[in-house]
């Protein structure tokens, strides 16, 4: 079963760490200055792994 990954706005900073480390799966949006997920089926687990880890809000999350 494919896993999901998403973005708690509420949460988010826009500290843009995400989209640093994994350009493929997400990108800012500077109208709401907050990260988005471009492709929630997901790309690399490795790279979105290391994006949630980089997260200083913890905001990105696997929804299954």
């Amino acid at each position: 079963m494919q896993r999901l990954v998403y973005i708690d706005t509420d949460e988010c900073i826009g500290c843009e760490s995400c989209v640093e480390l994994c350009p493929e799966v997400f990108d800012f949006n500077p109208e709401e200055e907050k990260a988005e997920v471009i492709m929630p089926e997901g790309g690399p687990e490795e790279c979105i792994e290391d994006a949630m880890d980089a997260c200083p809000v913890e905001c990105i999350h696997w929804e299954e």
